[in-house]
């Protein structure tokens, strides 16, 4: 099991060093298990322009003010739920979306609940499937990740991590200048990128 230490520094420093780690949600239809392979970073507090902490501390972005290791979860579009793991110490908003991820554990219930999957390799690709696969809805926002239901675990060591711009954000934030999207190099579970048509 991780620990808070381990996710006490900035999100940007643990991206790298957390892929390949098991994230696992229990709920009453079973286990499943999702080993992460795909991650992006945001800073809060002035720091990162495509954060939703960008500009402080509001009711939908409280849980990223939190401790380390507990779960953020908004709606995106107004239909999707995408979860990010909260990093550094308290009133420092840093965190990790969860953008992709290979389903270790409870493949057939992970499947049940992404019915419109092609394949195995789609169920946990894209921030929103992983969420769906994992069973995260907006009533966990704030969740602990190292408590049950929860749990977050050390994964085998990941040599071949590639960094570069994020996915979908607009401005400055989705430009060259913020390579925080952290990925395993070759991993069939990673998501497609698409840069913004409005990024700098």
């Amino acid at each position: 099991m991780l620990d808070r230490e381990f996710l006490m520094p900035s999100a940007v420093d643990v991206g790298p060093r957390l892929l390949g780690a098991v994230v696992s949600h229990t709920t009453a239809e079973g286990t499943v298990s999702i080993r992460l392979t795909e991650l992006e970073a945001y800073v809060g507090n002035g720091v990162d322009p495509g954060s939703h902490a960008h500009r402080g501390k509001t009711k939908r972005n409280a849980a990223m003010f939190g401790e380390p290791g507990h779960l953020y979860a908004y709606f995106t579009y107004g239909m999707h739920v995408c979860g990010n793991i909260v990093c550094a110490p308290e009133n420092q908003p840093s965190g990790l979306l969860m953008r992709g991820g290979e389903v270790v554990e409870g493949l057939d219930l992970a499947r049940r609940r992404r019915t419109t999957s092609k394949s195995d390799r789609d169920l946990a690709r894209g921030p929103g499937r992983l969420a769906v696969a994992l069973g995260i809805q907006l009533a966990d926002n704030g969740a602990d990740l190292l408590a049950e239901p929860f749990s977050l675990q050390r994964g085998e060591p990941v040599n071949a991590v590639k960094s570069g711009p994020r996915t979908g954000i607009s401005g400055a934030g989705g430009s060259d200048a913020y390579p925080w999207r952290f990925w395993i190099d070759g991993d069939r579970t990673v998501s497609p990128y698409k840069r913004h048509p409005r990024s700098d």
